[in-house]
């Protein structure tokens, strides 16, 4: 029986008849541009399939860049808060610096004579005896400073050194109960002497006549005898004249003008 379909050329020839096709539409096109439109109609059928195809990556490359630019924000964050924590710290510490400049300058213009040497020291230590009104600063012999040296700071008087060493020393305040001072009333220029009673805010004068007179606001300066401090520096304010019959002496107490028990800076002066 005859076969419908009869078999066709070789592969072979299908081969080469394509080649020379191929060849032949190449030449034409090249020489004549026969083929322009139809290019241009195939690449318009062609780019949907195309944009179709590009999406996976565009896709990827999207999501990619997301999650990078997620990670830079979330380092950039990270470093702008680290930042942000320096720059308080900084501004903290330039608040600490410029009160601390503050009182430096304040205790600088105290009212110091012109003519007197002065050095300004920091306190390293506070004595931890209850009893013993003492602290230690960062000045000693390499300094000049001696024993029996008058310690004041911008407001008023604070003590006198006790003992020196070669790059320390310690300052007895005037509350100490072993400390006093020659002082005068600044109303009246009434002379009497300060002792320390053991207690940071309290000073006691003793042996005053109830007759003397003393009131209440009364201003004590250094009075300038004993050749220790010099005169004119505030000490203390009166804060209780009292006295009982049958008594020879008033009951006199006075609040010195320095908060002693926040020092931090103290200045020497050299009368």
């Amino acid at each position: 029986m005859k076969p419908i379909f009869g078999p066709g050329p070789s592969l072979e020839l299908r081969l080469v008849l394509a080649i020379l096709l191929s060849i032949s539409f190449i030449f034409i096109d090249s020489k004549l541009i026969a083929f322009k439109q139809v290019r241009v109609y195939l690449h318009s059928a062609v780019s949907p399939m195309q944009y179709i195809a590009n999406m996976p990556g565009q896709l990827m490359d999207s999501m990619s860049n997301q999650v990078i630019t997620r990670e830079q924000l979330k380092k950039q964050n990270s470093s702008l808060r680290e930042q942000l924590l320096l720059n308080r710290a900084d501004q903290l510490l330039m608040e600490s610096l410029a009160k601390e400049n503050t009182r430096l300058r304040a205790l600088l213009g105290s009212p110091v004579r012109n003519d007197s040497r002065k050095l300004v020291a920091e306190i390293m230590a506070v004595d931890s005896d209850p009893f013993s009104h003492q602290v230690v600063i960062d000045k000693g012999k390499l300094d000049g400073v001696f024993e029996g040296q008058p310690v004041i700071n911008d407001i008023g008087v604070i003590g006198q050194v006790l003992h020196v060493g070669t790059t320390t020393s310690r300052v007895l305040l005037i509350t100490d109960a072993s400390h006093g001072i020659p002082v005068r009333i600044a109303r009246n220029d009434i002379r009497a002497v300060a002792t320390g009673t053991g207690e940071l805010n309290r000073l006691q004068l003793p042996h005053i006549p109830r007759s003397t007179d003393i009131g209440e606001g009364d201003v004590l300066v250094t009075s300038g005898l004993g050749g220790v401090f010099p005169e004119g520096y505030p000490v203390a304010v009166v804060n209780r004249f009292d006295y009982q019959e049958g008594k020879p002496y008033a009951d006199v107490m006075a609040t010195p003008v320095v908060e002693l028990d926040r020092l931090r800076y103290l200045l020497l002066i050299w009368p």
